[in-house]
């Protein structure tokens, strides 16, 4: 009996191949940014006295590089996948899909471009100045109209929860940046803030913690509930506890922020919410963390061979971590030590390098051979040998800055019987020395497996041919 095809025939790919690949590409980038400048901060003298190679400049280089040039193209290219598949439609207009690959190409490079020579709003995680930013805004309306235009159209009655936590990071997110960005123009590359003061600064941590929990957790968490399934070969533990998990953690993360702003102007009872409602979303989070590994009951024997597994399980490891450290972090007198210390920088590093570093390469791996008609990656044994390098490297990292943070914690605070302070700051700096060092080898080794992927896909890609898969035809609805 012949497969039947609907009338579009066939998914859209090519976006999807686009989106992967620049995936690879842009880490690379990212992550290269991130190992030079720790490199600054054990060797300062390798800004080599050019203002723009300064740490100052390249560190917000980084973080956009990593966070919205190679997380948010691994987010287009698996969401548009994704919805695609779960909808059994083609995606709604491949006219706007090809506008938001080569818009949000532009917007990176643009970041490329203005965080070196200085151009910023000087607002974390939202840098660029206002012509980029409606740009970004430009692209992410383009984007929310293909995604809810391909579930409007699709050919199942029910969409799938991956689809929820999609849905959920698109529309949030594009409601932080409107919002965080408004400004008033001082000409083409400067910019003043609507908010002054602690609003301001309560505004940007609104959206900078929440930036972290929908476009690096719920974005993360929709490729999580699709290809752990998919790369276990078993349903999701519990789908009831899936939409649980969704709802609780989009109305909990929403009021988490103010834990960044603790002993500062921000009022205490701000403060207080906002640990509050951090200890509260320990909940969620670990129990999305315990239903996407308990997926894998009655398929463990596949962690020993199926190195795309490894990837996406130790990633929700890594989620389970950093979700449980966060809170604990949030609390007023663990704060008080961690505060401003690199404690900080690795639990950042823990939830980036290990849970959106790890699912995205994971999923990436997942979907790169079925885009060119592949069973498999070019050389399985070097996605194995990734996953250890990358492993080893974060753990080296993550570990070098909790000691250093913690050192340095309690370094600050050490005060003489006649209350004047015990050690200098530049001597809690040469203390840090060392784990500095660390960190940079960590790093480094992230990295290096990061080229041994591009390796592999381009491997892949050449001894591949790109394929288009046909839609099936409408099933009965389950």
């Amino acid at each position: 009996m012949s497969q039947a095809v609907n009338t579009e025939g066939t998914y859209n790919y090519k976006v999807v191949r686009q989106f992967a690949v620049m995936t690879v590409i842009w880490g690379i980038v990212g992550m290269l940014v991130g190992v030079i400048i720790a490199a600054q901060m054990t060797w300062p003298e390798l800004n080599f006295g050019v203002p723009w190679l300064s740490f100052g400049r390249l560190r917000p280089l980084h973080t956009n590089a990593v966070i919205f040039a190679f997380g948010g193209c691994a987010l287009f290219a698996t969401s548009y996948y994704v919805v695609q598949r779960t909808s059994q439609a083609r995606l709604f207009s491949d006219g706007l899909a090809a506008f938001t690959f080569w818009g949000w190409q532009a917007v990176i490079v643009a970041a490329a471009v203005t965080l070196p020579l200085g151009l910023t709003s000087g607002k974390e995680y939202a840098e660029l100045e206002w012509p980029i930013d409606i740009l970004i805004t430009l692209v992410w309306v383009a984007y929310a109209v293909v995604f809810f235009g391909t579930i409007f159209k699709r050919k199942v009655r029910h969409i799938y929860v991956a689809n929820w936590f999609f849905g959920g990071f698109i529309l949030t997110v594009a409601l932080l940046h409107v919002v965080n960005s408004l400004a008033v123009p001082a000409g083409l590359f400067k910019s003043y803030s609507v908010y002054a003061g602690a609003q301001d600064a309560m505004v940007q941590w609104w959206y900078g913690h929440n930036a972290v929990g929908f476009f690096l957790t719920a974005g993360f968490l929709g490729m999580m509930y699709y290809f752990v399934p998919k790369a276990a070969g078993r349903p999701i533990y519990s789908y009831r506890l899936s939409v649980v998990h969704f709802w609780a953690l989009i109305f909990t993360y929403m009021w988490a922020g103010p834990h960044h702003l603790h002993y500062t102007a921000l009022p205490d009872w701000a403060q207080s919410l906002g640990m509050v409602f951090s200890l509260i979303l320990l909940a969620p989070s670990w129990g999305g963390m315990i239903n996407g590994i308990m997926t894998l009951s009655g398929a463990w024997h596949k962690l020993r061979d199926d190195p795309i597994l490894k990837f996406l399980i130790v990633s929700l490891s890594f989620y389970g971590m950093s979700t449980f450290e966060g809170p604990m972090m949030s609390i007023k007198t663990v704060n008080a030590l961690s505060h401003y210390t690199d404690w900080t920088i690795g639990h950042v590093h823990s939830g980036a390098l290990g849970w959106v570093g790890l699912i995205s390469i994971g999923s990436i791996y997942y979907l790169l051979p079925r885009l060119y008609g592949r069973t498999e990656m070019a050389s399985v044994r070097m996605v194995t040998t990734h996953f250890w390098v990358a492993t080893i490297g974060i753990v080296v990292y993550i570990a070098a800055m909790w000691i250093a943070g913690v050192m340095q914690g309690l370094m600050w605070r050490a005060v003489n019987e006649d209350g004047s302070l015990t050690y200098t700051f530049i001597e809690s700096v040469k203390s840090t020395y060392p784990f500095y060092v660390i960190r940079l080898a960590g790093g480094t080794l992230y990295l290096a497996g990061m080229i041994l992927m591009a390796w592999n896909v381009f491997k892949t890609i050449g001894q591949g041919k790109a394929v288009e898969a046909p839609i099936p035809a409408a099933v009965a609805h389950a």
